[in-house]
């Protein structure tokens, strides 16, 4: 979703959700094109009608049937005709196919970083009444990890990978080339998927989101620390589909500050600013630091804030699990900003909070 949306863009999402990968709303525009139509094929269905298109800035694409072995060929020939343009939406429903036209449609996904969900393809009131779950398991499952992000399954969405079972006729070591190709560790499922006697290991979306198999449209967040004194700090960064975002935590004598980089590019920051009227740092998903009015700036291409942090209030900063920088405005449709999830560079937070205590000892409560 774009980051900041009008009312009546509001109510457009509103009636694109309520038309699009899970659920099938009356009068849904019709697909611009699709392919493999015919039985035991992979159908493709494109959807770039005007109300999609100004939502989403670019084409809703459903993968849905049985990926067969020329299923690649024909999603490579839709981007090459410029059907299919970089970045774009990609939703899955296919619970069988061959496996390594799977892991070819997924190396296409990553080239041009591609978004993959799981969805069932939207329909017009007069198409035949079909199921609103959809499945990805066995090659799908692969396709889907070609996604440069990922989105985790919502509702009654199934995802399952092939089973060691499953896998004995096919080829393991092309898989394991992939896997790492794609930056994908199956690590904490060896055992169940090794022992399985059943085709299909399904895995819930908490499973799928702590493994990293998921990313819900973020890269892992990254940490660079400079633990000298006078002045230690720590940079924390991610990258997600919107664009680049970045906090910088720096501790000196008696003083936390927190600066916040939110790298839109410079056109984006100055709307943002320009339509804000309050910024502030969240910690835990509360909003803990309200900046003064005119605190945040366009610089470069970044808005950017600088917030003084209690040095008594370390502890609860130690121990947040989520920290995020965010602009709204009187219009509550308006929010703009990002999130950062903590737990995992704890490790890294607490050898730096070590090195400020060490800096600048500091009061507590």
């Amino acid at each position: 979703m774009r980051r900041y949306l009008t009312p009546c863009a509001l109510w457009l999402l509103g009636c694109l959700v309520a038309a699009g990968s899970h659920a099938h709303g009356a009068g849904a525009p019709a697909p611009a094109s699709a392919q493999g139509q015919a039985a035991g094929r992979l159908s493709i269905q494109l959807n770039n009608d005007r109300m999609t298109l100004a939502i989403t800035k670019v084409p809703q694409v459903y993968l849905y049937g049985v990926i067969d072995a020329d299923a690649p060929q024909r999603f490579e020939s839709m981007v090459a005709e410029g059907k299919i343009p970089r970045g774009s939406d990609i939703y899955l429903n296919a619970s069988s196919g061959d496996l390594r036209a799977g892991m070819a449609l997924g190396r296409l996904f990553r080239k041009d970083a591609m978004v993959t969900h799981l969805g069932t393809p939207r329909r017009s009131r007069l198409a035949a009444k079909v199921s609103k779950t959809a499945t990805c398991a066995g090659a799908c499952s692969y396709a889907y990890f070609g996604g440069l992000y990922r989105w985790s399954p919502t509702g009654s969405d199934r995802f399952g990978l092939p089973s060691g079972h499953a896998m004995a006729a096919q080829a393991p070591e092309d898989v394991a080339a992939y896997l790492k190709e794609m930056g994908i560790d199956l690590g904490p499922f060896t055992t169940t998927l090794a022992t399985s006697r059943d085709p299909v290991v399904w895995l819930t979306t908490d499973q799928l989101i702590s493994a990293g198999l998921a990313n819900n449209a973020r890269l892992p967040l990254t940490v660079r620390s400079l633990l000298v004194s006078p002045a230690p700090s720590v940079t924390l960064d991610q990258v997600d589909r919107n664009g680049r975002h970045r906090l910088v935590i720096q501790c000196r004598p008696g003083q936390l500050t927190i600066t916040s980089f939110d790298m839109v590019g410079a056109a984006a920051a100055r709307e943002i600013l320009r339509r804000g009227t309050r910024a502030y740092i969240e910690i835990n998903r509360q909003e803990t630091l309200l900046q003064p009015p005119g605190g945040a700036r366009v610089v470069n291409d970044s808005l950017t804030m600088m917030h003084t942090y209690p040095p008594t209030q370390i502890g609860h900063l130690l121990l947040a699990h989520t920290i995020g920088a965010w602009v709204d405005g009187k219009n509550k449709s308006f929010r703009n900003g990002f999130v950062f999830e903590l737990d995992p560079v704890r490790e890294d937070l607490k050898k730096y909070f070590s090195a400020c205590w060490k800096a600048a000892p500091w009061p507590t409560d």
